[in-house]
Formats: C-alpha cells, sequence, structure tokens
C-alpha cells in the first residue's frame, strides 16, 4: 500500500449507463463544508447521531490486492488521527454510485470529517472500469450495472469486498462486529448484494438511491438495513422501473422492496411510520426490534432527486443528469447515524 498526501478526485465525465448515473461529483472542498446543525438526520437526535462532524486530519493510504477471479483490485483508506491506539474500531466501507470512483465519492459524502469526530476507519473501493470510459467505474450488483454486471465479465464485486475486509483486518485493528457497508446507487445495489451474500461479515448497511436486485436473498446472519430514497429521483425511481434519465432502457425494481425484504427476513414487527417534524419533507418507516437487536428503516425525502443529499455539487454537466442535491437532509450524517445505533455483532 501507498500513502497519498491527499484525495483529489478524478474528472467524471457526464454519461448516462446502465440507467445509472453516479450522485453529483464535488471537488475535495466538499469534505470539509461545515457541519449544519438544522440538517435532519433521519429523526434522530445529534447525540444519537454521534458526535458532529469535524475537519479531517488523518491520512490516506491506496492499495491493491489480487482477487480470486485473478484482477487487481484499487482501494482507497481514511485512517482518522482521532483513532484509539491498541483498540479495534469500526470499519466502513463507502461504494462509490455508477461512473463515480473512490475519492469522488469519498470527497462527495465527507464521511472523512464524521470518522475523525467518531473514530471509525474508512475504506472506499474503486469499481470496474467501462471500456469506453475507463474514468467511470461501476459495480455488479447481480442485475446492474454495465461492464461490471456483463456477462462476459460477471466481475466478483462480493469476493472483492469480502477480500478486502480480510486485508484490512490483517493491517489495522478492525472490530469485526462493527463492519458496515454505505453506498449510492450503483453502491447502494452492492450493498444490497453484500447483505445478501456476504452477511457473515457485513453486519449493517445504510444506503441512498438503490435497488434490491436478488430475488433469493439469503443471508446467513440477520443484517439491519436503512435505505435513503428521495421521492423525485429520475434515475432510480421511487416506483421503480425506467426513469426518465435511465437512457440505457433499463428497468429497476422498486427500492422500497429493499427494506421490506429484510424487515420479512429479520423477522421485524409490524412497521410504525413517523413524519419529522423539523422537516415535513422526510417520512421514515421504522421496523425494530427485529432477529438479534436488528433494525430496518425507509426514509423517504419529498422533492429529492438523485443527488447525494446534504453535500454540494460542483459539476453543472452531473447536476444535469442526477438533480441539484437536496440540502435540508444530509444523508451522510443520517447513514452514520443509523449505524452507530446497530448493536454490535458478537458471534
Amino acid at each position: 500500500m501507498s500513502t497519498r498526501r491527499a484525495s483529489l478526485p478524478r474528472t467524471v465525465a457526464a454519461l448516462a449507463v446502465s440507467a445509472l448515473v453516479l450522485g453529483a461529483c464535488s471537488a475535495g472542498a466538499s469534505a470539509e463544508r461545515a457541519s449544519d446543525p438544522a440538517t435532519t438526520v433521519a429523526g434522530a437526535t445529534t447525540s444519537a447521531a454521534g458526535r458532529v462532524a469535524m475537519k479531517p486530519g488523518g491520512r490516506h493510504v491506496d492499495g491493491t490486492l489480487r482477487t480470486r477471479d485473478g484482477l487487481v483490485r484499487s482501494y482507497h483508506v481514511y485512517i482518522p488521527a482521532s483513532l484509539p491506539q491498541g483498540k479495534a474500531v469500526p470499519l466502513l466501507i463507502g461504494l462509490h454510485g455508477g461512473l463515480g470512483h473512490g475519492t469522488q465519492f469519498e470527497a462527495n459524502s465527507g464521511f472523512d470529517r464524521l470518522a475523525d469526530a467518531n473514530r471509525f476507519l474508512v475504506v472506499y473501493p474503486d469499481g470496474t472500469p467501462i471500456p469506453a470510459l475507463p474514468a467511470g467505474l461501476v459495480w455488479n450488483a447481480g442485475g446492474c450495472c454495465a461492464a461490471a454486471a456483463d456477462d462476459r465479465n460477471n466481475v466478483d464485486d462480493v469476493g472483492y469486498i469480502s477480500a478486502l475486509i480480510d486485508t484490512l483486518k490483517h493491517t489495522y485493528r478492525i472490530d469485526a462486529g462493527r463492519v458496515f457497508a454505505t453506498g449510492h446507487s450503483n453502491g447502494a445495489m452492492l450493498s444490497y448484494r453484500l447483505a445478501c451474500e456476504l452477511s457473515s461479515k457485513v453486519v449493517a448497511i445504510a444506503v441512498q438511491s438503490g435497488a434490491l436486485f436478488q430475488t433469493d436473498c439469503r443471508p446467513t446472519k440477520p443484517v439491519s438495513v436503512m435505505a435513503i430514497h428521495g421521492t423525485s429521483d429520475q434515475n432510480v425511481p421511487i416506483a421503480g422501473g425506467v426513469g426518465a434519465h435511465a437512457l440505457s432502457g433499463g428497468a429497476f425494481p422498486p427500492p422500497a422492496d429493499g427494506p421490506t425484504t429484510f424487515a420479512k427476513l429479520d423477522r421485524c414487527p409490524a412497521p410504525k411510520t413517523t413524519v419529522d417534524k423539523t422537516n415535513h419533507d422526510v417520512v421514515t418507516t421504522s421496523w425494530a426490534p427485529c432477529r438479534s437487536g436488528t433494525s430496518v428503516k425507509w426514509v423517504t425525502v419529498k422533492g429529492a432527486n438523485h443527488a447525494w443529499m446534504g453535500h454540494p455539487s460542483t459539476s453543472a454537466a452531473s447536476a444535469s443528469l442526477v438533480g441539484t442535491p437536496y440540502q435540508r437532509f444530509d444523508s451522510s450524517k443520517a447513514v452514520w447515524a443509523f449505524l452507530a445505533s446497530v448493536p454490535r455483532r458478537t458471534s
């Protein structure tokens, strides 16, 4: 692995592929965005969400590994300066959207700030290049997307993430009972696949703008799930099907199928629906407590589109495809608030 001085996202061309476009691409400045206490965090209080985000003061490490399908895969680790010495810490796997890449999602999401404040490790893996657009990467989520899911390639991204977790465990003190995945769009779809096929290692997922493609999802262990979706998403429509910006004509399953599927798998009680008192756009349906202490949430945000919420875009071309990011809800804070609340897995 090699240390890098800064996390600078590569330029991402504005192009829709496999009915999917990444969230609004932002420069590294978005990772320095000040914490906004007025931003809604999925109904969680500030204390429940953990410490507020702070300016990153850690270091970045780039790495590669060879997977069982013979490919050399790359990833980017953020190591907060605040990590306690000699103590195992949570690991968050941040999966970029289609046409994104690891350092792009790092900058766009601002998870480094939350990692510094809350003392967890973050890794941002890179997906598979598209031959016609090698700077834009995709994941094999089972039914999407592009080169990664092509029958000729059928890239083993579940195997890659599994090997990556093992590699990081050998290098850093990681709490195996607190390994989480998050993702945007295509990355959210891979997160669902990890919950179905890699539940022995991934304890919980929290995603935005994704859909579950696995019709026969059989996790070996219960997994907590939170899904966030904008009601005005034109790339992955909240009702499913083909979106107005789905240029390839591909159809998506209804995004609500993800949380409802896991609510059944986790043997959850009847759901409760609440409207956020400080932002009536945000409606949360919750299932809890479920088997083994897991929980499931489905969060809808009225008027929000496909872009990663709560973080500005600096690319007009990208915004023209995914819309201007909704700013009154911070998906990164909501993701960590949910994951931090998940009980540590002990077996």
